[in-house]
């Protein structure tokens, strides 16, 4: 007989804790280093684990769930959509891409999209671009573009991506590194002015650093990078892939100070949490660039993907969740302010997104979380201190007030 007979899932406990850790130890490399959960259901905000404890999901996906776990209208379309067809290779049409195109770039302002899969995939899809764009149209000569990033940036874990990363864990042991990048404070706008000269092709940016724990930049900054980019003939690429679609509560956080960039770069909940689904968005001018074999993507712009993308271009289009972002974003920044001095050295927050740093001498950003696990509520550390917060923008008033008194509980404890 071939194959294996005693698969692990049939006498793996289902609702025990360890058996799943154990296995996933043993099996999946160890990338990264989760809370001591194991989740097996989601709905809306909340998401219940093997052993049926329920938590309250403040991590939502690093925003890929803006819109919750299994917002019904998103599984119903996607169910309706896996019934019908999946795949075809962009060889061929499909009847769900060109709708898709279309309303995403409405939503955007831009012309046309290029989409993707994964974050990175965009990410690396718009420095392509960039650097063609350069060549092409701009008249940079060829082997010298040159696109400036910001210090503390998240855009990816792609070895062209980490190139242009200035923090050693996602940097140390994969070079050489890709050429062709230069690195500026994030927030200095002389520092960006000195760093551009005719081999800039594009300043790339998020309009908030997510990673680096909801870093929101001086107010006027963005401004003064657009017309920094005008001035030099240079193209504003917005990483909106966390910031983006309704987190901030605008459509995009470029909005909060009436900016355009030349280039959005989008995921995570652009896919709903069902599926991965990114893109960028530009104008023809830029895009043109871009001609038949010089990219592409064997799952980007599949039906599925299109037609769950589409989705949630809809319901973004009603306003509601941003609105929602909003409110409940205001709600827990006055939640949250209230702690500083008190275990809490400085709270950040754009929408609902936030970053809180923790005093050295209560705990780390790792012990909080973990504290937090504790009280139900699922969050994660980034860079030793900070906590990041991003419920699902479908959390209602007492979803952000129990997070908020457990935040006080493990403060004041």
């Amino acid at each position: 007989m071939t194959g294996t007979t005693d698969r692990t899932e049939a006498i793996l406990p289902l609702n025990d804790t360890q058996a799943h850790v154990e296995l996933t130890e043993a099996y999946a490399a160890h990338n990264y280093h989760p809370l001591r959960v194991v989740l097996a259901s989601g709905e809306g905000a909340w998401v219940t684990d093997v052993e049926g404890r329920r938590y309250l999901d403040c991590l939502a996906g690093y925003s890929a769930l803006n819109f919750g776990h299994s917002h019904p209208r998103l599984v119903e379309r996607a169910r309706e959509q896996l019934g019908r067809l999946t795949l075809t290779s962009r060889a061929f049409y499909n009847d769900q891409l060109g709708p898709f195109a279309r309303d995403l770039a409405g939503l955007t302002g831009k012309e046309m999209i290029l989409p993707m899969n994964s974050g990175a995939e965009a990410v690396e899809t718009a420095i392509k671009v960039a650097r063609k764009w350069a060549y092409l149209v701009k008249g940079v000569p060829e082997q010298q573009a040159t696109i400036i990033a910001m210090e503390g940036n998240f855009h990816g874990r792609t070895t062209t991506i980490v190139s242009f990363s200035n923090d050693p864990a996602a940097t140390a042991h994969y070079a050489p590194y890709t050429p062709g990048f230069k690195l500026v404070p994030y927030g200095d706008l002389a520092a960006l002015e000195s760093a551009i000269d005719e081999t800039t092709a594009a300043v790339l940016l998020e309009p908030v650093q997510g990673e680096a724990g909801v870093i929101v930049p001086p107010e006027g900054y963005l401004q003064g990078v657009r017309a920094l980019c005008n001035a030099s003939d240079v193209l504003m690429m917005a990483d909106e892939i966390q910031s983006g679609l309704a987190r901030t509560g605008r459509t995009f956080a470029c909005d909060h100070e009436d900016v355009v960039p030349d280039v959005y770069v989008l995921g995570k909940a652009l896919g709903g949490g069902l599926y991965p689904v990114s893109a960028i968005a530009a104008n023809g001018d830029v895009l043109s660039v871009i001609t038949p074999g010089t990219h592409g993507s064997t799952f980007g712009g599949n039906p599925l993907a299109a037609a769950i993308g589409r989705e949630v271009v809809a319901m973004l289009e009603t306003g509601e969740f941003q609105e929602r972002a909003a409110h409940l974003g205001a709600r827990l920044a006055s939640g949250l302010e209230g702690l500083v001095g008190n275990g809490v050295d400085e709270v950040r927050t754009r929408g609902l997104w936030a970053g809180v740093d923790i005093s050295p001498e209560l705990a780390s950003g790792r012990d909080v979380s973990e504290r937090l696990l504790e009280h139900g509520i699922l969050a994660k550390e980034a860079h030793g201190q900070t906590v990041r917060l991003a419920p699902p923008l479908v959390a209602t008033e007492d979803d952000v007030d129990l997070l908020v008194n457990a935040f006080t509980e493990i403060c004041s404890g």
